[in-house]
């Protein structure tokens, strides 16, 4: 259950809360306040309201899920029954308003002193982002309820493979994404971050096939069906299953990977440095409160680079480049077992409380293991693919890391401004205050808040009492503002050179100029960001430079997904054709949205919009059903 405490709130006026009559930049006596110390409001948590939950949990919270469920891949349902255990905050509170979406509600019944009698509810109609809301009667005295139900083989948070779209072609395969709000696509919840609740399952599936949950994968009971525990209290959108052909190796004694049989080697070798990054956290940030870490490389179609599900991480195999090269996002979803997990944002108009300080973390981490240099690669690949992200938003509010209260639908919040913008609004904090203070500071922050949700505000008045009131030269009130509330990449942020970026753009300038050859480019020590960076800084280039790189480096059809993306897109944008069928063949097997949502677009905005829909047409089945939306969205705009 959520604790909510009285907190102090700072920067009122800047925050446009609304709490007293002060301008931003003054104080009540008419002063500049140009270095943020002013007197601390006491005033009850501020509470950013989620408008993508109907959950009425200000009044009554669900504090425990208890599923028991058969995963039928006949039908592409999940079919069995829930029993939530909630508590009224509201003690007059009479009603429970959960979220669905798409489910089918067979029956509803609540445990009262004479056992389990049917309840009352009704289901509203449904919205297309947000499903029904279904509310229930749960009178006066009763703590539990037991909904039994059915997922719909359309739900947007599961994907259901035939045995044909798996690498062992022999066995089905089921996997889950419920960030943001596609829990309730999985089962009727109080789908808020706001919430936490612990859960437990039960779950039955096909002779053969290993089910894994983001909990203590219990084991097989004598009945054939398999147990899961979570007792730490999670958002909903962490509750994850993964069901198929699945074996499992260990790294250490408390990490593993498991994975088709295909890749398992392979991924347990590719993320051997697992336990050294949780050392690195460790040491930084607080021990590691879950128990276990595992993590599951999924089939090709996952639409994410990974997903922090606790105790199992989910994880594309497109990671997989045999050089470790792009592990820095096993970096990131380990970093989430502080910054999201831990402490979670209580809604999505404050995701960069979750995803920026995670991108923080995870580049710290990437610099304790692997040096400065590379940390540094990665700020400036990052700080190009943010100022991108920042220059494409539909509109500037969308730029800010306080997110507008009018978003259209929660995938507005992740967006590489969520991610790179709230990691350098760390970094700039870093500067000012130094790395002796800063370090101490955010290891309070996710042991004062573990296993809470917050908002952007908890986190400014928690800078303002622990850091800054006793470093009042720091920063100026104007500078925050811009970074939380303002547009765009503030003028404070930092500029990170990369030595070896500039060799890279020195020999990259030789060649577009004709003195050497791409053959003759000295790339063998090479780097993945290297090559990133070389790829994505090209010129319109001639068919001739295309073919020469081409040739020198075999560009098209390589097996490093991020190097293949960059090319491909540069293939796209020179309308270099020779590299089509392999661009074809990748957006037919590889899944994940960072590398297919730009590839479409880039197809439609260069001509070959009907090239794209093509594609499309025939990958359409193998992609996730959050894939499916995006791409039909983008072609379509």
């Amino acid at each position: 259950m959520m604790t909510f405490r009285p907190i102090a709130l700072t920067l009122i006026s800047a925050m446009g809360l609304a709490l007293t009559s002060c301008s931003p930049g003054s104080t009540p006596d008419g002063e500049a306040d140009t270095h943020m110390v002013q007197s601390v409001i006491p005033a009850e948590r501020f509470f950013t309201a989620d408008q993508f939950t109907y959950a009425n949990h200000q009044e009554v919270i669900v504090s425990h899920a208890d599923l028991d469920l058969d995963v039928n891949f006949n039908r592409k349902v999940l079919d069995g029954a829930v029993t939530l255990a909630f508590e009224r905050l509201a003690p007059e509170a009479q009603t429970l308003t959960l979220d669905t979406k798409d489910l089918l509600i067979k029956a509803v019944a609540l445990q009262t002193q004479d056992g389990w009698t049917p309840a009352d509810y009704t289901l509203a109609d449904a919205d297309p982002v947000l499903g029904s809301a279904m509310t229930i009667n749960i009178g006066s005295e009763a703590s539990q309820l037991r909904i039994i139900y059915e997922t719909s083989p359309s739900a947007e948070g599961l994907q259901w493979l035939s045995p044909a779209q798996t690498a062992g072609k022999e066995k089905p395969y089921l996997f889950s994404q419920a960030q943001a709000i596609h829990a309730r696509t999985m089962l009727p919840i109080q789908d808020t971050p706001a919430v936490r609740l612990t859960y437990s399952a039960n779950l039955r599936v096909p002779e053969g096939l290993l089910p894994l949950m983001s909990a203590s994968q219990d084991g097989q009971s004598e009945d054939g069906s398999y147990s899961f525990s979570m007792p730490q209290p999670i958002p909903s959108y962490l509750i994850a299953i993964a069901v198929g052909d699945i074996k499992f190796k260990a790294i250490n004694d408390t990490i593993g990977v498991y994975a088709e049989e295909y890749i398992l080697d392979a991924s347990a070798e590719e993320f051997a440095e697992t336990p050294q990054m949780e050392v690195v956290n460790t040491a930084l940030y607080g021990p590691y409160r879950w128990g276990r870490y595992d993590l599951i490389v999924l089939p090709p179609s996952f639409p994410y680079g990974g997903m922090e599900n606790p105790r199992l991480s989910f994880m594309t195999p497109t990671l997989i480049a045999g050089d470790k090269s792009l592990t820095n996002v096993v970096a990131h979803e380990l970093a989430h077992s502080w910054s999201g997990n831990l402490v979670t944002n209580s809604n999505w108009r404050d995701a960069w409380l979750n995803e920026g300080f995670t991108s923080y973390v995870e580049n710290r981490v990437m610099e304790e293991l692997y040096g400065e240099r590379r940390a540094v690669m990665e700020q400036v690949l990052d700080m190009e693919g943010m100022k991108r992200a920042i220059s494409e938003a539909k509109r500037p509010e969308l730029t800010h890391l306080k997110l507008p209260d009018d978003m259209a639908h929660p995938d507005e919040a992740f967006t590489l401004v969520s991610y790179i913008k709230g990691a350098n609004f760390l970094f700039f904090l870093e500067d000012r205050f130094g790395r002796e203070k800063f370090d101490p500071f955010l290891r309070n922050w996710f042991n004062d808040y573990a296993f809470e949700s917050v908002t952007t505000e908890d986190f400014l008045s928690f800078l303002h009492e622990n850091l800054h009131k006793d470093n009042p030269d720091a920063l100026t009130r104007a500078e925050l503002d811009a970074w939380v509330y303002g547009p765009g990449l503030p003028d404070t942020a930092r500029k990170p050179v990369s030595d070896a970026f500039d060799e890279v753009a020195g020999l990259s300038a030789r060649w577009e100029n004709g003195e050497i050859s791409a053959s003759g480019l000295p790339t063998k020590n090479w780097s993945t960001h290297e090559w990133l960076h070389f790829l994505n800084g090209l010129p319109e280039l001639t068919r001739a430079q295309y073919k020469d790189l081409d040739d020198a480096f075999s560009l098209t059809g390589t097996q490093n997904a991020e190097t293949a993306f960059a090319w491909y897109m540069q293939a796209i944008k020179g309308g270099y054709e020779a590299a089509y069928p392999a661009l074809e063949e990748f957006l037919m097997t590889v899944g994940r949205g960072k590398f297919i949502y730009r590839l479409y677009g880039a197809l439609k905005d260069n001509g070959q919009a009907e090239m794209a829909n093509r594609i499309f047409a025939e990958a359409k089945a193998g992609y996730h059903p959050i894939a499916q939306r995006r791409i039909s969205a983008t072609l379509s705009e």
